[in-house]
């Protein structure tokens, strides 16, 4: 690195702030940053306190007198390929639904979708919902939209400022207008019940949990909604579904490991009949079909998940009969049932497979595919009693395409392929699917993108990607973004590390709680592995993750610096140690279960706090650094990223750049639009351009 030219950056004041558990004191000079009232900013950004206020901005112009305005042109440039790899004009694949079929639309130079409607023969085109209409100018965060039984009336939800609040309207598509009901704080999505008279909701509490199920008549008031459920579990949130057969609404209380279900008559309501009580550690999901549940369950130590039956008059526990056996190695990923099938998705050997299975003669028949990696994804559709399912397939070289397939004689219908205005040729590119070896052996996989003519001779730069949490895979599906990378030599690496569930449910189970730092180690192996095999070069590896991955590019930043040139942490999880100790946040409660409780456990205290990025800043040299957060973000506070640059401006020791910019008017997901997305994609590829190319100072 050349010696730096950037302007002073900014310097946080330290205030200090102690705190005692297990009698251990710890003492946290950046806890200011964290806004007393952060409910409040959710809701209302503007309620942020001035000092706080203050230094994300004063961050934020100094992103952008040492980055930000330095490389315009890069970034535009890079946006413009992303952009032009993109049709604009882009219409979905109908989904029947009786007299209709429904589907999305982008039209040209848009940044949300249309929500279109035509008769079942694809006549009568109709736009039922414009996103952009309604986004107006400022953030728009659209939760969807379910169409009733009836097809008279749309629900739809959305947010305004990225805080994941959702308001909940209901649309009259005979006079295009939305009704007086006006839902608010709900967590976006709605189902309706049979007769199309009121829609079930979930209520989410003051400090963002989904807790309560509501039933809203329409025409009258949200304060008169019915409480259908209330969760007491605080560690417990909530969802609302529904049945594939429309019989029945399905009510899911759970946590990451543990789950609870119930089920509402949509034709009858009335009360919830509980399915089988929570137990912790057994995870179920349920489907009906003439009046017999299909239950997919982790029962019995079937880590891999197995599916079972039951009659829907004795859905307890003990009267659950097994219908496909669990087979350890082979994850079952989803199920569904239709009238006469069963469609489940699995994942074996890290790829992932489609096995139809006909109920009548119980015959499977297996969808797969031939490449070395490569991503799969069953539609649900909207239609129970149907011959017809459709799926997407996608390679890293590959771009999407939609199939509908024939249950009856196994055809395949290829209805869309996704088309790249600029050009695309797949023989350009190659894909790889490696293996790491950890310390303790284990195979971690690798999916790898390089162009055809990039060297492998220990020379190109890479940017790998790892996520490694909550069981979470990360699919090797077609990027149109990753190819500006790609383009231009590096090679693109998923790291399938330990705490997704990329061979199965053990592979999970061996990255989480106490088993947490096999990710990193995991994702250190993966970089050394792609070194010593001459794939890059080894000061050319730009590491990049978000939120949970975001903890893991902290923590590898602690452990192993020098591995890497660069580092992308977007709205990073970094602060566990402080996020975990306070039950009051969204989402601590229920990732107890994921990362331990330091609040009860002195022994799951320790472990956060030997490898919370946070808490183990050192004094040491540390690579280059681009930090991305939201103001709004309910998930991964924006404090959170905030205080651990603030605490590595204070000591680290070497003279690379180091930025944050904190999106002042968004969450979690960052900016709303499909376009504005595409610039945080440029910006984050211009950084991993400059840092290898050494010209950044």
């Amino acid at each position: 690195m050349s010696t730096p030219t950037n302007p002073p950056a900014p310097v946080a004041d330290k205030i200090d702030h102690v705190s005692t558990h297990h009698g251990i004191k710890r003492h946290d000079p950046y806890h200011w940053l964290r806004a007393e009232n952060w409910q409040e900013v959710m809701r209302q950004p503007d309620t942020l306190a001035d000092p706080i206020r203050n230094y994300l901005e004063a961050e934020n112009d100094y992103f952008t007198a040492s980055f930000g305005d330095r490389t315009k042109e890069l970034r535009e440039t890079i946006y413009k390929e992303i952009r032009g790899r993109i049709k604009e004009d882009e219409t979905g694949v109908p989904s029947p639904d009786g007299p209709f079929a429904y589907y999305t639309k982008m039209a040209e130079g848009k940044q949300y979708p249309l929500l279109m409607r035509t008769s079942r023969d694809g006549d009568n085109e109709t736009c039922i919902l414009d996103c952009n209409k309604e986004a107006g100018e400022g953030y728009f965060g659209f939760a969807g939209a379910a169409h009733d039984p009836a097809h008279k009336l749309l629900a739809w939800g959305c947010d305004r400022n990225g805080s994941e609040y959702y308001t909940i309207r209901i649309r009259d598509l005979g006079r295009d207008q939305d009704l007086s009901d006006i839902i608010e704080k709900s967590s976006g999505g709605t189902v309706w019940a049979a007769d199309s008279k009121s829609i079930y909701y979930v209520e989410l509490d003051e400090n963002h949990r989904p807790f309560r199920v509501r039933q809203h008549i329409l025409g009258t008031d949200q304060s008169s909604d019915k409480t259908i459920y209330e969760e007491e579990d605080a560690g417990f949130f909530v969802q609302v579904g529904k049945t594939l057969s429309g019989k029945f609404i399905t009510i899911n209380a759970g946590d990451h490991q543990t789950s609870e279900i119930r089920l509402i008559d949509a034709h009858a309501g009335g009360s919830p009949i509980l399915v089988a009580p929570r137990r912790a550690g057994h995870e179920y999901n349920v489907d009906e079909r003439h009046g017999e549940l299909f239950i997919l369950t982790n029962e019995g130590g079937a880590q891999d998940f197995k599916i079972m039956t039951a009659s829907l008059e004795k859905p307890q526990l003990e009267n659950w009969k097994e219908l496909i056996s669990h087979q350890p190695g082979t994850l079952i990923l989803s199920c569904s049932v239709l009238e006469n099938h069963l469609i489940r998705l699995e994942k074996a050997n890290g790829l992932p497979r489609i096995i139809v299975r006909d109920l009548n003669s119980q015959k499977e028949t297996p969808i797969a595919f031939e490449e070395a990696a490569y991503s799969l994804g069953v539609s649900r559709g909207y239609e129970f009693d149907t011959t017809t399912i459709r799926f997407t397939y996608s390679s890293p070289t590959t771009p999407s395409q939609i199939f509908d397939y024939d249950l009856k004689t196994g055809e395949r219908v290829l209805r869309k392929e996704q088309i790249i205005p600029s050009g695309h040729d797949a023989k350009n590119y190659r894909t790889e699917r490696i293996f790491g070896v950890a310390d303790d052996g284990a195979e971690v996989p690798i999916t790898l993108l390089y162009h055809k003519d990039t060297s492998l001779d220990g020379s190109a730069p890479c940017l790998l990607y790892g996520y490694g949490a909550y069981g979470i895979s990360i699919p090797a599906n077609f990027s149109i973004a990753t190819l500006s990378l790609v383009d231009r030599g590096f090679i693109y690496a998923i790291a399938h590390i330990r705490g997704g569930k990329d061979k199965g449910y053990q592979w999970y189970k061996n990255g989480r709680a106490a088993h947490k730092v096999n990710s990193f180690t995991d994702f250190i192996c993966v970089g050394e592995h792609l070194i010593a095999k001459k794939y890059v070069a080894p000061d050319k590896i730009v590491a990049q993750g978000g939120s949970a991955g975001g903890m893991l590019m902290g923590a590898v930043a602690n452990m192993r610096p020098d591995l890497f040139a660069g580092i992308i942490a977007q709205v990073p999880f970094v602060d566990v140690l402080n996020t975990m100790l306070d039950d009051t946040l969204p989402l601590t409660p229920p990732e107890w279960p994921e990362w331990g409780n330091p609040i009860t456990s002195k022994q799951d205290y320790a472990l956060i706090a030997s490898y919370s990025p946070y808490d183990n800043v050192e004094a040491k040299p540390y690579p280059c650094m681009l930090v991305l957060a939201g103001l709004t973000d309910p998930r991964v506070t924006y404090w959170e990223p905030a205080k651990w640059v603030a605490r590595l401006r204070e000591k680290k020791t070497d003279a690379n750049p180091l930025y944050l910019k904190t999106n002042m008017e968004a969450g979690h997901g960052g900016a709303s639009g499909r376009f504005d997305r595409l610039k945080e994609t440029a910006l984050t590829q211009a950084f991993a351009l400059e840092v290898t190319s050494n010209t950044l100072d």
